[in-house]
């Protein structure tokens, strides 16, 4: 995994500090985890939450949920996810659900899996 951080968002910084959500902590977790999975990755603010990207959208955080936090994976379902962190059964997306910090922890590795997988299908 990368560690730097070159590809934060000043935009994300600034919605997360006027994010009022009793998971905003594990919600920037997750963010930190997800950009330094591989330092191409990059984020703005789309449909009113970070979007993470690489050639195309690959996950938006829902922020309205406040009993865990939801990632919405724009083109689950054509992802692949042999650790089953994706949930539905729709066309196109797929949702991760992380509820503390002790789930994410447990998720990790397969969280990292689908978006290494998303960089690896689009070159």
């Amino acid at each position: 995994m990368v560690t730097a951080m070159g590809n934060r968002n000043p935009e994300v910084d600034t919605w997360l500090q006027q994010y009022d959500n009793p998971h905003r902590q594990l919600l920037a977790q997750i963010r930190e985890f997800i950009l330094g999975v591989d330092s191409r990755l990059s984020e703005a603010i789309k449909w009113q939450a970070p979007t993470f990207i690489y050639k195309g959208n690959i996950a938006s955080f829902f922020p309205r949920s406040k009993k865990n936090v939801t990632l919405m994976f724009h083109q689950g379902a054509s992802l692949a996810d042999e650790l089953g962190l994706l949930e539905g059964d729709g066309e196109v997306s797929r949702v991760a659900r992380f509820v503390d910090d002790a789930d994410f922890e447990a998720k990790k590795p397969a969280l990292e899996a689908v978006i290494l997988g998303w960089i690896k299908d689009k070159g």
